[in-house]
């Protein structure tokens, strides 16, 4: 057999079984067609996954995002409902995610962020008064209400602030963690802030609260949030073995890498300015195309065509 037709019999071999044939790429299945993204809810997740899809569709893959809870996120990744979750945080997350990760059914792949923070937080009127760390606390329970105001019911952060709580860590036996969302908690603080009224919270960067709010992160809980005032780093999670089923986009996924700063400028854009998160996101990469050339690195289009000219052409990107 001549090598054309050793490479005609591939293709007709390959078509039978979906698979998509192309001299620059591994075949992948068409099981790949759509990328399923778990998203929870939270500003920077939305940038980050409004990013990626506006990179995936421009290579010609279709995209699904399902905003659900944490648990339901990794609970949904091991039963094959989600392909992709750009929000691990750790290690505060290590209790909902090690879990899937240990027994196989979750894969952890690559930072794609550092230098990420996540603990309690005050206003600096409140820290101002002497209220530098979570030990602080429990002498202000009246001022507080003896509450501790999270974000939406499941999530790592409040579960830490629970444990806090159960282990009647400094004095917080007594305390009660408020449930609400990401929106609901700052509008909260937004309310509170005028009249300099007490409130303690989850508070986490990148987020633009840090600029639109007067605001100092308290010290003392490492052995929850872990040292550095909840130090943190944000990794890509697959459903188990999505890299090697799927390998072009696993290829995006393991070289996405993004910056404190991309992620607050366009949480600002969305959360201050209205602006919709994948137009923001388009926008930015219009703007900022340099990052496109780390992330397209030995990534194709679905078809197998070179990756980066065709995600600039889709972007009007001039090369």
């Amino acid at each position: 057999m001549t090598l054309l037709n050793r490479r005609t019999a591939l293709g007709v071999g390959a078509a039978a079984l979906g698979f998509a044939v192309s001299p620059l790429q591994a075949a992948e299945p068409e099981s790949c067609d759509t990328v399923r993204f778990a998203e929870v809810g939270w500003t920077d997740i939305t940038v980050t996954t409004a990013l990626t899809t506006e990179v995936l569709e421009a290579l010609g893959y279709e995209t699904r995002i399902d905003t659900i809870s944490v648990p339901i996120a990794y609970s949904g990744m091991k039963n094959d409902d989600f392909d992709v979750f750009l929000g691990n945080w750790m290690p505060s997350m290590a209790s909902i995610s090690d879990p899937y990760v240990e027994d196989g059914s979750v894969d952890r792949l690559g930072a794609n962020l550092e230098g990420a923070k996540y603990t309690l937080a005050v206003p600096q009127y409140v820290h101002d008064a002497g209220v530098t760390s979570v030990a602080d606390l429990a002498e202000h329970a009246e001022k507080f209400d003896s509450n501790i105001h999270g974000i939406e019911a499941g999530n790592d952060g409040n579960q830490l602030i629970q444990d806090m709580i159960d282990d009647d860590a400094f004095g917080l036996g007594d305390w009660s963690l408020v449930d609400s969302s990401e929106a609901g908690m700052l509008a909260e603080l937004s309310a509170r802030s005028p009249d300099e009224m007490w409130m303690v919270f989850l508070g986490w960067e990148p987020h633009p609260m840090n600029t639109n709010y007067d605001m100092a992160y308290l010290s003392g809980a490492d052995d929850y949030f872990g040292p550095n005032l909840g130090g943190a780093t944000v990794y890509t999670n697959t459903r188990s073995g999505y890299v090697e089923e799927c390998s072009n986009v696993g290829a995006l996924l393991e070289n996405l890498e993004f910056t404190l700063t991309m992620e607050n400028q366009l949480m600002g854009e969305i959360m201050d300015q209205g602006e919709d998160p994948r137009a923001a996101a388009r926008a930015y990469l219009q703007a900022n195309p340099a990052v496109l050339e780390t992330w397209l690195e030995g990534v194709t289009t679905r078809e197998g065509e070179p990756g980066l000219p065709a995600v600039q052409d889709a972007l009007d990107i001039e090369s």
